[in-house]
């Protein structure tokens, strides 16, 4: 009876110090001068006890940014399997025909696997791409049609090569690009310009730049218009040997070659918040699922099969966050990073998917490092008005917990939110 009374004494108090804590945790909200100024939501749940712990507007919506990051890579995790499919194909007599399978790695300056490339080039038969068309235009719904020429915003295609986009550098006082076939498409336009500026008219690849001086060390990416002509002429352009275009629908005793490990092409989406990656890898898992490129009915899916049991509903319009009409809940998304860490058991591996604060990706200069270690793993996502981080906090007590935490709606830059953020979760880190 006595140790049935201390065992209870203990685990009173126990709770007290919890709940007090919880207090405080709240009083970091309520108190705050700059969170108090827009939409905050907030969701914290202990992975140990299975529970959640804390919450603010937790079952409100929010527009997630790039957080939507994070459904992609479940999408990716539960339908890719283990490799990126780069390319299905059939040889008929002396004839080689492939498909395009939506792998975004071909020619990806982030990735140097070269079986697909090689595969094509040392073939002895006679190439052809055959063209299929995508069931949804190269933008998504609620994508800003204006930012057509910024680096976030490639096309969404079929067969990507070089991320879809050109790469422009100073080299030698010169401007250089990359890939060098796109030479004929820039020139010189007399322009009073303060800066130097290269634009792309929209809908082709007509480009040029001002007569601003070219700065020392410039660098800049601008995505390029896709249309099945100029991926012909990309792909005789780097193989040195005849393609030619067929319009035939897949094969159904199509072969396949795989390119890269699918969690390479995750970890590379996730740590820099590659929207093209993203948008590319709902491609390639709608081609594994149906064998046709809609994204739509890929999101679909995965609501039926898996969102519906979310605790509240969510909408989403693309892979990558920049659509502003997805709408997700804090403990929605708390509830998917609980799903990530029951499939991936090993932590390291599932760390591996996530920038790890003051280290990598966008939290490399956000979180501090205590001892030379991180103890945040999260993805971040902003845009305008918009700043959220969600992801994983491991404690100096060895607690761990998913959080969510989503700002929507304040004015002018994300960095003091962005410093009342650490504060809070720095604040779990030290007393949980």
């Amino acid at each position: 009876m006595k140790r049935i009374v201390a065992t209870c004494c203990t685990l009173l108090v126990t709770l007290s110090v919890f709940a007090q804590n919880f207090s405080e945790l709240s009083g970091l909200f309520q108190n705050s001068t700059v969170l108090n100024k827009h939409y905050v939501g907030f969701s914290l749940y202990d992975l140990s006890s299975k529970q959640f712990v804390y919450g603010q507007n937790e079952d409100k919506h929010f527009t997630p940014a790039s957080n939507t990051k994070v459904f992609t890579l479940y999408t990716a995790l539960k339908l890719i399997g283990d490799s990126i499919p780069g390319l299905a194909y059939v040889e008929r007599g002396d004839s080689l025909i492939f498909w395009g399978t939506g792998d975004p790695t071909f020619l990806h300056a982030k990735f140097k696997d070269a079986k697909v490339f090689n595969f094509l080039k040392d073939s002895k038969k006679q190439l052809y791409y055959a063209a299929t068309k995508s069931q949804e235009p190269f933008y998504r719904n609620g994508w800003s049609v204006e930012d057509y020429e910024y680096y976030y915003q490639p096309e969404v295609s079929v067969f990507p090569m070089y991320g879809n986009v050109i790469v422009f550098k100073e080299q030698a006082g010169k401007l250089e690009l990359t890939p060098r076939y796109f030479d004929r498409y820039i020139s010189y336009k007399q322009d009073t310009t303060s800066r130097f500026l290269i634009h792309r008219d929209y809908g082709s690849n007509v480009m040029d730049y001002n007569s601003v001086p070219l700065p020392k060390g410039y660098i800049n990416e601008k995505p390029f218009h896709v249309t099945d002509s100029l991926l012909i002429n990309l792909l005789q352009d780097t193989l040195k040997r005849p393609v030619a275009l067929l319009h035939e629908p897949l094969a159904l005793d199509a072969k396949m070659i795989y390119s890269v490990k699918t969690r390479d092409v995750i970890r590379e989406m996730m740590l820099p918040s590659d929207n093209f990656l993203a948008e590319q890898l709902n491609m390639v898992a709608s081609f594994v699922k149906n064998r046709a490129f809609h994204t739509k009915s890929l999101r679909q899916h995965m609501q039926e099969e898996f969102y519906r049991f979310f605790p509240d509903t969510i909408e989403l319009r693309d892979g990558s966050g920049l659509s502003s009409y997805n709408k997700i809940t804090p403990r929605s998304m708390v509830t998917l990073l609980n799903w990530i860490h029951a499939d991936i058991p090993n932590e390291a591996d599932k760390f591996y998917l996530f920038p790890a604060g003051g280290l990598e990706g966008t939290l490399k200069n956000v979180y501090p490092t205590p001892g030379g270690k991180p103890y945040v793993w999260a993805k971040t996502g902003t845009i305008n008005s918009v700043h959220c981080q969600s992801g994983y906090i491991v404690t100096k007590k060895g607690s761990r917990f998913a959080f969510s935490f989503l700002n929507n709606n304040f004015l002018g830059s994300a960095s003091p939110v962005r410093k009342e953020m650490v504060k809070i979760v720095n604040y779990i880190y030290e007393n949980y």
